[in-house]
């Protein structure tokens, strides 16, 4: 899978494309003329209060951009399919509020103020769930590398965009936005729904792509691999992974305590699992070895162990362990590394599917609503189910609050409480009434 696809050069021919260059003319003049038509229709406070931020913020982006990337932009598949995602939802929405007799005028630009929240919110919720491993970056003195931690937090077309987090910003943008406009909530809701799960499922593609939010291991005949890079000089996501757990070299290692709650805590690295013709099964490793040393260095715990186990694949050499029991065991080194990671569940895939089901029973479920906000509620009863049981394959979260579960399962089984509560309460209101119902099917 391949998360650059290409870089697009700062200039053409001396002519700057990047910077103060053609693509902030394009900018602002599109964007211009979008302002331009929501004043003509709305006048100029609310015209310019909607497009303002906005064409501020993507003219901010451009300009600081060759700063970022000298050597060029690289345009990600995750970036581009998350873009893509936002078109074909809001084309979605579009055509469903001319069904309904509303202005398209008020989804785009409903559409810009969810979409730059969203983002935010979803990198936000990222950076503070993976701080430590993938953001705070530092220099060989062991001091805070900000240029680097400030690149690596603004590299969201990289993949790092967390959809809970997501789905937080864009509904406080969502709700404050209905509150300006004076538009019906839970009625809006409903409309922008299905956009907002077809959305979701082309952005699993660029998942795919990046090789983020990805499965465990699998034996199944339509299991993939990642490549061991998937842009120049960064290895893929699934792959840093098995390099980090040993898995690459054939063996499986599980902490020797554990906390109550099931997550691994610290305690001496055990040999969970050694696999058939491997070069740590050549090497005679057992399971049910309890290592002391890895590469000279003591470990007292996993990350201790996964550290050198990924150094050694990086530097391609041997990994030297010894036991508790004093055994020593050599490794061969993996010269090469191999091309690809083992075969993992492909649950981008899975998930994709499964949100452009949801987006298809929340289409069809629009029309015949009885009440506004029933297909927001099946939404939020819906998906969270899937995510849930997702979660259940996927091995990018660990387990938080001491609950043996991921952030995600957590967040998903509050979601299914506040469905149930306004299942609840949208039963109690008179069915047949809409803020906004199909009049024309045709469009």
């Amino acid at each position: 899978m391949c998360s650059e696809l290409f870089r697009i050069p700062l200039s053409v021919n001396g002519m700057p494309l990047f910077g103060v260059g053609v693509f902030l003319l394009l900018w602002l003049a599109a964007t211009g003329w979008s302002a331009w038509g929501a004043v003509r229709q709305f006048g100029a406070g609310a015209g310019l209060k909607a497009h303002l931020p906005t064409m501020a913020l993507g003219a901010a982006v451009l300009v600081g951009l060759p700063r970022l990337f000298p050597d060029g932009v690289p345009l990600r598949g995750y970036g581009l399919l998350v873009v893509t995602g936002m078109a074909a939802g809001v084309w979605l929405a579009v055509r469903r509020a001319r069904q309904c007799g509303l202005d398209p005028e008020e989804i785009y630009a409903l559409a810009m103020v969810m979409f730059v929240a969203g983002i935010v919110g979803a990198r936000l919720f990222f950076l503070i769930e993976y701080w430590n491993e993938s953001i705070h970056q530092r220099t060989a003195t062991g001091a805070t590398d900000w240029g680097g931690t400030l690149k690596a937090a603004l590299s969201f077309t990289e993949g790092g965009l967390v959809v809970y987090g997501a789905l937080i910003g864009a509904m406080l943008a969502f709700a404050w936005q209905m509150r300006r406009r004076k538009l019906p909530l839970l009625a809006m809701a409903d409309l922008i729904a299905p956009g907002m799960a077809i959305g979701l499922a082309l952005g699993r593609i660029g998942c795919l792509l990046n090789g983020c939010c990805y499965g465990g291991e699998s034996t199944l005949p339509w299991a993939v691999t990642f490549p061991r890079e998937n842009a120049p000089q960064r290895l893929s996501p699934p792959y840093a992974d098995q390099a980090h757990r040993g898995r690459l070299f054939g063996l499986r290692l599980e902490a020797t305590a554990k906390s109550p709650a099931g997550e691994d805590a610290t305690g001496a690295p055990r040999v969970a699992q050694v696999d058939a013709d491997s070069p740590a099964a050549h090497a005679g490793v057992k399971i049910g070895d309890e290592l002391a040393m890895v590469n000279d260095e003591r470990v007292e715990s996993l990350a201790d162990a996964w550290d050198e186990f990924y150094l050694a694949i990086m530097e391609r050499r041997p990994v030297e362990l010894r036991t508790r029991a004093g055994e020593a065991r050599t490794i061969a080194a993996l010269d090469p590394p191999p091309a690809r990671s083992r075969p993992m569940h492909p649950v981008q895939v899975y998930s994709a599917i499964n949100a452009a089901l949801l987006a298809w029973a929340l289409w069809t479920h629009f029309p015949v609503r009885r009440r506004d906000g029933e297909t927001i509620a099946l939404t939020i009863t819906l998906y969270p189910i899937a995510r849930f049981c997702e979660e259940v394959i996927r091995i990018d979260e660990s387990a938080v609050f001491g609950t043996g579960l991921s952030i995600s399962q957590n967040i998903s089984l509050g979601m299914l409480v506040l469905a149930a509560l306004l299942w609840r309460w949208l039963d109690r209101q008179p069915a047949g009434q809409w803020g906004l119902r199909v009049r024309d099917e045709r469009v």
